[in-house]
């Protein structure tokens, strides 16, 4: 180890002295462009609808979509991942696949908008159009049917793709989910439609306001597919078998319970690596901020830095839009 001296002589406090200092010896900076905005979007509403577990976070309504993507655009952020909140539901989540269904008709809305200023993303998954709650298709004994749900994450990346969508995110823990969809789309002449894995997306407790946020109908619970949180090397095999399949950008899932797989992610692979701070991660925050126990701007702030520190080069966030003007100051 390289010895640096000792005190008197050595002080690091020096490289601590003012503001200037501090940032010009900053290890991690976060951009705007390193940050993408989940959206949440529903049928049927006149008006946004605040989600009560997410303060600030609302469902929009197409047109407050459509505002709320050109403020991302303006604003340099990186990318927007749409989650489609439908008014029908059903055990195979039609409307999923439908390219009418709302998530298909808002990517063409917001493509229209705002072109290519974004990199526009869509949550693939049927947990949102399903009556049942979960990822998949059923089984006739009520489990999830890893193969019959791959046929319809394939329907469901053509209709998206076909939409307008830039990025797809496989998010549903599938087996093989990866390699299907990217078969899928280049049979179909959707060579450069990329796809954001859920490489391991944990059955994490921190989800729950966003199953309030996309009207969840969720019955039992997702651990026979999502990542057991005891495990590390398990995800290590998912990422193997993820990018073996065509995965262009990989991801963890939430985030500051699972800093540890992040940095292993990172020093592993020379794909693009994402994290996502899941709802539960924002509410808490949001919690104790409104409570008076902490200073909410440095802790988001703080948090996102500890995802870059951590090796993330995107940020999946509900709060891109509030950091991206907290970083122009």
């Amino acid at each position: 180890m390289t010895s640096y001296g000792s005190y008197p002589a050595a002080r690091p406090r020096r490289l601590r002295t003012t503001p200037a200092m501090r940032r010009m010896v900053a290890e991690h900076r976060l951009h705007p462009a390193d940050l993408i905005l989940p959206a949440f979007v529903r049928e049927g509403i006149g008006e946004p609808v605040p989600v009560s577990s997410m303060p600030g976070v609302v469902q929009h309504t197409r047109d407050t979509l459509r505002k709320t993507a050109v403020e991302a655009a303006e604003a340099g952020l990186g990318g927007l991942m749409l989650f489609g909140v439908p008014l029908h539901k059903d055990a195979t989540g039609s409307q999923g696949t439908d390219p009418d269904g709302i998530l298909q008709v808002a990517l063409r809305d917001v493509r229209a908008e705002v072109g290519d200023a974004l990199v526009l993303m869509s949550d693939l998954c049927l947990d949102e159009y399903t009556d049942h709650g979960h990822c998949g298709v059923l089984d006739d004994r009520g489990r999830v049917d890893n193969d019959a749900t791959l046929e319809r994450y394939a329907e469901m990346a053509l209709v998206q793709a076909e939409a307008g969508a830039h990025t797809l995110g496989p998010s549903g823990m599938m087996d093989g989910q990866i390699g299907y969809v990217r078969e899928t789309l280049d049979r179909a002449g959707h060579e450069d439609v990329s796809l954001f894995a859920y490489t391991a997306k944990y059955a994490s407790a921190f989800y729950g306001p966003f199953r309030e946020a996309v009207a969840s109908s969720l019955e039992g619970d997702r651990n026979t597919y999502q990542q057991d949180p005891a495990n590390l090397r398990e995800s290590l095999r998912e990422l193997e078998l993820d990018l073996a399949e065509g995965a262009d950008m990989v991801m963890v899932k939430p985030g500051l319970p699972y800093l540890d797989v992040l940095r292993v992610f990172a020093e592993r692979v020379d794909v693009p690596v994402g994290v996502y701070q899941v709802s539960g991660e924002y509410a808490m925050v949001e919690a104790a901020a409104e409570k008076g126990w902490i200073d909410r701007e440095r802790v988001i702030l703080e948090t996102l830095t500890s995802f870059r520190r951590a090796g993330a080069g995107l940020v999946l966030t509900y709060w891109a839009l509030e950091a991206a003007r907290l970083l122009r100051r």
